[in-house]
């Protein structure tokens, strides 16, 4: 599963790892990542250890192909996992089931991508990798927030087919700066727009659950940009501004209009730390910058 063979001595140790968790004691943030990683079972991926985590442990880097998952949970055949149902359609209880597997799906696997790049560079610097191993327990929590939500509404997650688009674009990251402006400043970044426009969708179908879900998640996901933008000042080429930094280093297919939704929302951007240069860069941004 790992690049680097050595590495495999950790299935031996993961049983003992894993116990420290599920007994809420301190670990180190590089075995909570493996946890994360080589675990199956959805409840102990979710599982959050004792805080704080530890990090002071070296380890090699360690480069996981694909995440461990159920059966079930596995990732499918490009197109054969369901579409997001159009907003119309979620007033039908079915239709925002298949909205919260989704984006359970899409949650989780943020939080298989945090665990792979803490394994990926261990040479990261203390704080992005201790901000990272925070956030992960955001997206643990996000994950389970939709899981259950899901199930309410009649869907267990697993019984649809899942994608892994995001994961596939992730284990092309090469270094820690193309992961903050790809991961936090790209997906996160469009979720500023996407998780307050379900939070309407989900009110206008009468479904306040949801929306507060959505409301609740959409709070998060403007401290996850900012730590995104934070780690992409300290790390880009001196002399460069923001976007240009941020523009230059994501992998196509990823650019600036995947970091917006329909409704683009300036307020939660500037709650966020981004200039209004940068805001406004990123609204006016065209398609015809493609070729």
């Amino acid at each position: 599963m790992y690049s680097n063979p050595a590495n495999r001595l950790f299935l031996i140790v993961f049983r003992d790892a894993f116990s420290f968790v599920r007994k809420g004691l301190p670990v180190e943030l590089s075995d909570f990542a493996r946890c994360v990683l080589l675990s199956k079972q959805l409840d102990r991926k979710l599982a959050p250890p004792a805080e704080p985590m530890s990090d002071g442990i070296p380890h090699e880097a360690e480069r996981l192909m694909r995440p461990a998952r159920t059966a079930q949970l596995q990732f499918a055949a490009q197109r054969t996992a369901p579409k997001m149902p159009k907003a119309a359609s979620l007033k039908d209880p079915s239709k925002r089931a298949i909205a919260h597997h989704i984006m359970a799906n899409h949650e989780l696997q943020a939080l298989e991508i945090m665990a792979m790049v803490i394994l990926a560079f261990p040479q990261a610097p203390a704080g992005f990798r201790q901000g990272v191993g925070e956030i992960m327990l955001d997206e643990q929590r996000h994950t389970r927030l939709h899981v259950q939500r899901a199930t309410e509404l009649g869907i267990r997650f697993g019984e649809l087919p899942v994608n892994g688009y995001l994961w596939t674009k992730a284990v092309e990251y090469s270094s820690v700066l193309e992961y903050v402006c790809g991961l936090p400043l790209v997906f996160e970044g469009g979720n500023l727009d996407h998780t307050a426009e379900f939070e309407q969708y989900f009110l206008d179908a009468g479904d306040l659950r949801s929306a507060g879900i959505m409301r609740s998640i959409h709070r998060d996901e403007i401290r996850h940009v900012e730590f995104g933008l934070h780690w992409l000042r300290k790390l880009k080429p001196a002399g460069m501004d923001d976007f240009t930094a941020w523009e230059q280093n994501l992998k196509w297919p990823l650019r600036p209009s995947k970091a917006r939704g329909k409704l683009f929302l300036d307020e939660p951007r500037r709650a966020a730390g981004m200039t209004e240069e940068f805001i406004n860069r990123l609204r006016e941004w065209k398609e015809e910058n493609d070729d």
